[in-house]
């Protein structure tokens, strides 16, 4: 796999990183960075364990998109990935979700009569889009379901969460902590965004003994060995 852009790919935690690694053949070479160390891949992906939460994923991020471009070799597409919570039963543990939108659910204000989004505060934005066809592609070569990847601060951990997100956000599929710093990182950099998540526990209630955590990392790199081809023959030049 060489892919015809430079692809970066981060994650929260190394052990989401390795299970991407799995996927990719040959071996890696790790490139250090202010604050994170690179993985560069001899299939043609960067592999950045960014952080968890989306303020360190978008800050280590921006680090590597920044270090990158003044390299000269620019990053043409940012992919965030890795484990995250599924809304059940939309999205069954051990599945994949592929974002066609990328949204933070909590950055806004709570008042008397609910929550608003900073956007209706009358600043910031609150989305952002992966390009459609890239999110097909990927959707069709790994059967990941389509639909809106929330990125929260907090994992939800009760049902009337679980019911309010849903309420306010009726396309989501599933949550993760990292997908819209990400995004936000890519976008100021006037990169593409994709974000890809493999469901490890259903979204609601914390139950760890109905966590499968290893399911979602196996089934997180049969899904990146699928979208390999899809990122080899990507151009964003042609969108």
């Amino acid at each position: 796999m060489t892919p015809s852009v430079p692809v970066l790919v981060a994650t929260a935690v190394p052990v989401e990183r390795d299970a991407v690694a799995r996927a990719l053949p040959g071996a890696a070479e790790e490139v250090r960075l202010p604050g994170a160390v690179l993985s560069r891949t001899a299939a043609g992906c960067d592999l950045l364990a960014a952080g968890v939460g989306p303020a360190l994923a978008a800050a280590t991020t921006a680090g590597a998109l920044t270090a990158a471009a003044l390299a000269g070799r620019p990053y043409g597409l940012v992919v965030s990935a890795g484990i995250g919570g599924g809304f059940q039963p939309a999205a069954p543990v051990g599945s994949l979700v592929v974002a066609d939108a990328i949204t933070v659910a909590d950055l806004g204000a709570e008042t008397a009569d609910g929550f608003l989004p900073v956007t209706e505060l009358g600043f910031g934005t609150v989305s952002h889009r992966p390009p459609e066809s890239l999110v097909r592609a990927t959707a069709v070569v790994t059967g990941a379901r389509t639909g809106t990847i929330l990125t929260v601060s907090t994992v939800t951990g009760t049902a009337d969460r679980a019911a309010a997100l849903r309420a306010r956000h009726p396309a989501a599929l599933a949550e993760g902590m990292e997908g819209f710093g990400v995004a936000e990182a890519a976008a100021a950099h006037g990169v593409p965004v994709l974000e890809i998540r493999a469901v490890s526990n259903p979204v609601g209630p914390r139950d760890r003994a109905a966590w499968r955590i290893g399911d979602a990392l196996t089934a997180l790199t049969e899904g990146f060995g699928k979208l390999a081809p899809v990122l080899e023959s990507w151009n964003p030049h042609d969108q």
